[in-house]
């Protein structure tokens, strides 16, 4: 069968889930119009309303609301890959059902529907990552962080869109296709979490789990205006979540919740940090334990990480947190990250070590997105070609970042990448001494990219504006990201002084970003699409990191995010 009729298939059997259930269902039912009372409640409230009987406040009706939500979030965006509906409303009944017999709630999260990245294996449905070789085969099995959802009283009702190849922060692929941001349907809604930063943008998911080896629980949730978090390598049980490279050590992929307030990414690690999902990968017992944080805190900063310049939309996002943290009275001190092109160069060395060819493995007869272009690039280069366009390019355009990145993207022998999983291992030493022990930093704010957001296609030569979030996937560190404002064109233009500030980074992204008739930076097409900041920590100190981006939403007050904010400005 051609790819492009199991592409057809597979998007109508998904428009066919979508549209049975809502005749069936939606269509008839009662109680339709106070939805926002539910689509405005953070998890606990959920479940407390529900184990406290209020009126309309049942399972079943939560999950109508959101599945109702979830279908105008998937109608605006494209999210949703598998539809989970009707063995969800199965689930909910079920827990209204035992709930009335028992007077007993099933665990923490009774009654709330939760969606999953497609990744995730979920029993009776496909986990094709949007690759037609591995659509219409069944899961038969759900992943260990799905098991524990159930037993906590958690309804699985959807898994969310992905990048092909989960290799992108561009939500796109040959089987469901774009997704779109919430707030601007030219521009992105990030990635590789693509489809769940959109979906909670929208209010079409309480909590929703990601994952992260590169930025893919930060990137989304920065551009979609939520909040996230990526724990440390060994906090969370990633079994039975589909990897594109599996075997690939050299940098972990993790798991984490996104979701809507700090409130309920603070739960969704409580209820995931824990020793009772331990099964085979054999992690550490170390369940979530709240972090006592000094009443003063010290926070290092960046505004730029001196790789890419950063706009000035997200220099400001950094610039509003730190003058917040300083007026609620904790220090902040600015410093440059250490040898930046170092740590970006160990990641380009790392993750192309195979040229790629394990990840293209799965792509059969599908065409390859435009977004990997440049990533894969170097390795499909003859050896002198690719190094001859690295001197061209630092010759003519004084840019040694571009070429160190060029020279490094290639395929290296098993010796070779043991040498750079070394240099990873020493640059981790380095960048502790160097930033931890050196400044005594309880935390760091800093860019989630150079970017507010990037327009469709943007990433086929701008892949590597990731490196704002890779680079702390080198040195493992957990980071959650608090959203802080929006694009606004009176204040983010560029301006002399932001043109002579920091180091002006690769020229030639600076380029294509700032200059020329079309710049990829506009402020006024990119007006009210949120900007978001990365909160660091030290590795494991997950729930420091968790207290800490709670001190920064607390300081940065109200400002227009969380549940309700999109349904104000998008929904009808």
């Amino acid at each position: 069968m051609a790819w492009k009729d199991v592409v057809q298939r597979k998007q109508a059997d998904r428009e066919r889930r979508v549209r049975d259930f809502a005749a069936k269902e939606l269509a008839s039912a009662s109680d339709a119009d106070p939805d926002m009372r539910f689509l405005t409640a953070t998890v606990s409230e959920i479940v407390k309303r529900i184990e406290q009987r209020e009126d309309g406040w049942t399972a079943v009706n939560v999950l109508l609301a959101y599945i109702r939500r979830a279908t105008l979030a998937h109608e605006n965006t494209n999210c949703l890959t598998e539809i989970l509906y009707k063995e969800a409303l199965e689930e909910a009944h079920e827990l209204d059902r035992e709930f009335a017999r028992t007077k007993k709630i099933k665990g923490p999260l009774h009654g709330v529907p939760i969606s999953f990245k497609d990744n995730f294996h979920i029993k009776g449905h496909d986990t094709s990552l949007g690759f037609t070789k591995w659509s219409f085969k069944t899961s038969e099995e759900d992943a260990e962080l799905v098991q524990h959802i159930r037993s906590l009283g958690g309804i699985p009702f959807v898994k969310t869109n992905v990048p092909q190849f989960l290799l992108s922060f561009e939500c796109n692929n040959p089987v469901f296709g774009r997704t779109t941001n919430p707030w601007n349907e030219k521009y992105t809604s990030g990635g590789s979490s693509g489809g769940e930063g959109a979906l909670l943008a929208c209010d079409g998911s309480p909590l929703g789990f990601g994952s992260d080896i590169g930025g893919s629980l930060r990137i989304p949730a920065s551009y979609c205006g939520i909040y996230s978090f990526k724990p440390s390598i060994g906090r969370v049980n990633t079994g039975g979540m589909r990897a594109t490279a599996p075997g690939f050590e050299s940098l972990i992929a993790v798991a984490g919740p996104m979701a809507r307030s700090v409130e309920d990414v603070e739960l969704g690690c409580k209820l995931i940090f824990n020793d009772t999902i331990n099964g085979p990968q054999n992690l550490p017992a170390v369940p979530y334990k709240d972090a006592a944080l000094p009443e003063k805190l010290k926070f290092g900063y960046y505004k730029s990480d001196g790789l890419i310049k950063a706009s000035p939309a997200c220099q400001r996002a950094v610039q509003e947190s730190v003058d917040a943290l300083r007026k609620a009275g904790h220090e902040c001190v600015e410093f440059e990250f250490p040898d930046i092109l170092e740590c970006t160069r160990l990641f380009v060395a790392l993750t192309s070590a195979d040229g790629y060819s394990t990840l293209l493995s799965h792509k059969g007869p599908d065409p390859k997105d435009s977004s990997l272009f440049l990533v894969t690039l170097g390795p499909s280069l003859p050896g002198w070609l690719r190094r001859l366009a690295a001197t061209l390019v630092e010759l003519a355009k004084d840019d040694k970042i571009f070429a160190t990145l060029m020279r490094n993207s290639r395929v290296r022998s098993v010796r070779e990448k043991m040498v750079e999983a070394h240099k990873r291992d020493e640059y981790r030493k380095f960048f502790y001494r160097e930033v931890w022990d050196k400044f005594g930093f309880d935390g760091i704010i800093a860019p989630v990219q150079a970017m507010p957001c990037l327009p469709h296609k943007a990433t086929t030569t701008l892949s590597p504006l990731a490196a704002a979030t890779f680079i702390y996937n080198v040195v493992d560190q957990p980071i959650g990201v608090v959203p802080v404002t929006r694009v606004q064109a009176d204040k983010d233009a560029l301006t002399d002084e932001w043109r002579s500030s920091g180091a002006p980074g690769s020229v030639i992204f600076s380029e294509e970003l700032y200059q020329g008739k079309s710049p990829v930076y506009d402020p006024a097409a990119m007006e009210g699409i949120p900007v978001g900041v990365q909160v660091v920590g030290k590795s494991w100190e997950d729930e420091k990191v968790v207290g800490m981006m709670r001190v920064l939403d607390e300081a940065l007050g109200s400002r227009g995010f969380g549940p309700g904010s999109w349904n104000s400005s998008k929904a009808p």
